[in-house]
């Protein structure tokens, strides 16, 4: 059996560069910092111009990480940022959107979460893929369980998060040889700005809780931990899967 000492030698990664994209706020922000809590260097993403435009009220906390602006939405922007920062180790690909009041069902709002939950993943994942090569990375791609049920209302939601989780199956396939673990993590209710719709809403809130077996609500730390033995030797030998982290919201 490992020691405590050699488990906690297996979640160091002091010397290693890990990228975040969508590391300003949720999910990624707790991924991110789990991550600098553990020695990595630690960059992250984000819409807005500057780190000084998010604030620890709307869940952003940016201190001890990089910050780059990063506009998924042009296919482009990806490249430009692999240019920018060379080769990393760990690239969480925690990017997302979603459009409600029906608005995913036009064109124009199905569009725009297509583009941000599943072409620019691929579009990361792509750009990023030589410098990962060369330092034999991790990729871990955070979609949700929307990916395996219907979500009323946001079809292009659901639709970009199955295809986010597919997408984990055929790179770790394709991507083994090149030594590249592809990995995902399929969230459960966690509290972010994506979520607020149901989770600052009492009834709602409660009503979600109740179907959750755990009975409560996961957070951006539950995430950390699976993206964390993803990205460490501890999953040297599991390529391809995703992980549901939902408390047993999907069992039944």
């Amino acid at each position: 059996m490992r020691s405590e000492k050699a488990l906690a030698d297996l979640l160091d990664f002091t010397g290693k560069t890990a990228l975040i994209i969508g590391g300003s706020s949720g999910i990624g922000n707790g991924i991110a910092h789990a991550f600098t809590e553990r020695g990595a260097l630690v960059h992250v993403t984000g819409t807005r111009a500057s780190a000084s435009e998010y604030t620890p009220q709307e869940g952003s906390d940016l201190s001890g990480l990089t910050y780059h602006h990063l506009d998924v939405m042009d296919r482009k922007s990806a490249d430009a940022l692999a240019a920018d920062l060379g080769g990393v180790d760990t690239l969480v690909l925690s990017q997302g959107t979603v459009r409600y009041g029906r608005a995913e069902f036009a064109q124009e709002g199905w569009d725009d979460v297509v583009q941000v939950n599943l072409n620019s993943v691929m579009d990361c994942a792509r750009a990023f893929h030589d410098g990962l090569r060369e330092r034999q990375g991790t990729i871990i791609v955070v979609s949700s369980v929307a990916a395996f049920k219907s979500t009323l209302g946001t079809p292009a939601y659901a639709a970009s998060k199955a295809g986010a989780a597919s997408l984990v199956k055929t790179l770790g396939e394709a991507w083994a040889r090149d030594q590249i673990r592809v990995n995902g993590i399929a969230p459960g209710l966690v509290p972010t700005k994506l979520t607020a719709v149901t989770t600052d809403n009492d009834e709602r809130r409660e009503a979600s809780i109740k179907s959750i077996p755990m009975r409560r609500m996961g957070t951006p730390e539950d995430m950390a931990g699976v993206a964390l033995f993803l990205a460490s030797p501890l999953s040297a030998y599991v390529t391809g899967q995703t992980v549901i982290a939902d408390g047993g919201l999907t069992l039944s």
